[in-house]
């Protein structure tokens, strides 16, 4: 009976609490209200707990993710970089295709005890035949496709004209090997085993052990020597800019030439023509300076080079802020090409990078083998007021030299192409 009669006494209870819940929470602060039911809560917390901790989510993440990166690199590196000689002719364009097949190349050695290096030149008018001869040197970022149509006005009249591409430019050579020590850190003993699969095979260690019966221990140590070969970018100073100015001049047969200097080029030859000043007949500065008129500094920013070098227009907007207004979309195309062509930014940079900024030209002109010297100064009077102050700063810091000014632009166009020939009967009226 104590059963039966329990039962009833709690049932109450139970039934008045429902009713009571609204109000107690005004009366009572502490009373904690009945939690919801977790009908449908539970398993969602569940499901996505089981999602968080499965590991395959992560990775399957991580692989997209390392692959969009890689496939985003090697897109980036394939428009401005393209190391293989084959594949770089092939992709030239028809005018570039012209302007080699119209040259030659001729051995040049960069330094003692170094291999010979490569010389792209090009040459107008019959060298037998005529009394004078001029070479042009370019500035950085430039070639003798700049200069293509200055030597045909200059064969047209009887002149020999000779360009050439300074080593890391155009079509000359831009890499050289070298060797160097043997790192023993992790990243070089990575590289290092990468390029022995790569020259061996993936399997080529278990191959042999299979057909031996032993490791090849011999060959993987000769591998691992203290020294290694490497290809770097060809980086010139003075020095050796000026070797190579020599050698060109010599092997052609040309001295005594008239000298034409553009842009950066006055600071990597200024010693050879000090020291050489029997071989040079005159010497004509066209809108040179310490530093380039293209700017390097672009071309060194990750990213940013990959822009400015694999987007045709970006280059071109590039061009005609700090260099020249007046090159057409054919021209600006094809230098952009040859800074792409194996890689030869890295070799322009890297030679930028050794130019002497501490040059002074007053001093230089003032010296015995140099101040005796015919010499004009050709500058660019439209380009900009500092531009024009500067051309007049070159020109009282050479007393002897000739100002003539252009509208053309910092890089060679037509425009000039009658300034320079006009000035070179102006100056040397002998030819």
């Amino acid at each position: 009976m104590a059963i039966i009669t329990e039962e009833p006494e709690i049932q109450p209870q139970n039934d008045r609490e429902p009713t009571e819940e609204p109000t107690s929470p005004s009366k009572d602060p502490k009373r904690k209200p009945k939690p919801k039911p977790m009908t449908q809560t539970k398993p969602q917390t569940q499901a996505q707990t089981q999602t968080q901790n499965n590991p395959f989510v992560f990775w399957f993440y991580f692989t997209v993710s390392v692959s969009l990166v890689t496939f985003l690199a090697i897109g980036l590196s394939s428009l401005y970089s393209n190391p293989d000689p084959k594949s770089f002719f092939l992709s030239l364009s028809t005018p570039l295709r012209q302007h080699y097949s119209k040259g030659r190349t001729i051995k040049v050695q960069l330094a003692q005890n170094q291999p010979s290096s490569e010389v792209f030149v090009l040459e107008s008018g019959k060298r037998d035949f005529v009394s004078e001869k001029v070479v042009i040197v370019h500035g950085l970022g430039l070639s003798s496709f700049s200069f293509r149509k200055v030597l045909d006005l200059l064969g047209s009249k009887g002149v020999h004209g000779v360009v050439f591409d300074l080593p890391g430019n155009g079509f000359s050579d831009k890499f050289m090997e070298a060797s160097e020590e043997r790192g023993n850190g992790v990243f070089e003993r990575f590289k290092d085993a990468y390029a022995l699969i790569k020259e061996k095979g993936i399997f080529w260690a278990f191959d042999n052990m299979v057909e031996t019966g032993q490791i090849p221990y011999e060959e993987i140590v000769s591998h691992y020597s203290e020294k290694r070969s490497v290809v770097k970018p060809i980086v010139l100073g003075s020095e050796e800019m000026g070797l190579v100015l020599g050698q060109v001049i010599e092997t052609l047969g040309l001295a005594p030439v008239h000298l034409v200097l553009h842009d950066s080029s006055l600071g990597m030859v200024a010693n050879w023509v000090l020291k050489n000043s029997e071989s040079v007949r005159s010497v004509t500065l066209v809108d040179t300076g310490l530093r380039p008129a293209l700017p390097l500094c672009v071309l060194e920013v990750p990213v940013v080079r990959e822009v400015v070098l694999g987007v045709n227009f970006v280059y071109e907007w590039l061009i005609r802020m700090c260099c020249s207004t007046g090159i057409g979309g054919l021209d600006v195309a094809a230098h952009r090409m040859m800074l792409n062509g194996r890689d030869g930014r890295r070799a322009v940079v890297a030679t930028g990078k050794k130019l002497n900024s501490s040059f002074d030209i007053a001093e230089w002109g003032g010296l015995d083998g140099v101040k005796g010297i015919p010499m004009q100064v050709v500058w660019c009077s439209g380009w900009s007021k500092e531009w024009s102050e500067e051309g007049h700063k070159v020109a009282d810091a050479l007393p002897q030299a000739k100002f003539v000014t252009h509208t053309g632009g910092r890089w060679p166009q037509v425009r000039i192409l009658t300034v320079l020939y006009c000035m070179f009967l102006t100056v040397y009226g002998d030819l």
